[in-house]
């Protein structure tokens, strides 16, 4: 499985670049396998991405926006999503991704199983 973030390279706006630098680093950093879809420099990826967010998920004006991210052609959420999870320790389940061995998440998770 192959985490799909798409990003726009070209994209004028400071707080999109952030997000996506942000989502795109903490994806590195943890050696979580991604590819990046550039909507920028190839249209069928902005295409594909408009096509397959939920339409519960889009903005009730204007167009979806990067980044997205999808496990394979699932979708995961927006940057929102994201963060919010990151927040939690609950990234690897927004992913749809095991939390590996020794990981917050992991550990989390094991406490919340102990609880019940």
């Amino acid at each position: 499985m192959v985490i799909k973030v798409y990003i726009a390279t070209s994209s004028g706006s400071t707080s999109i670049k952030k997000q996506q630098q942000d989502v795109l680093g903490f994806l590195a950093v943890n050696k979580i396998d991604f590819e990046e879809c550039d909507i920028a420099a190839n249209e069928e990826n902005r295409k594909w991405m408009r096509e397959n967010v939920p339409e519960d998920c889009r903005p009730a004006a204007g167009n979806v926006l990067p980044p997205q991210i999808f496990n394979e052609t699932k979708y995961c959420g927006d940057y929102e999503a994201f963060f919010d999870a990151r927040e939690e320790n609950a990234v690897y389940a927004f992913l749809g991704l095991t939390a590996p061995p020794g990981s917050k998440e992991a550990e989390a998770l094991a406490k919340k199983m102990q609880q019940q």
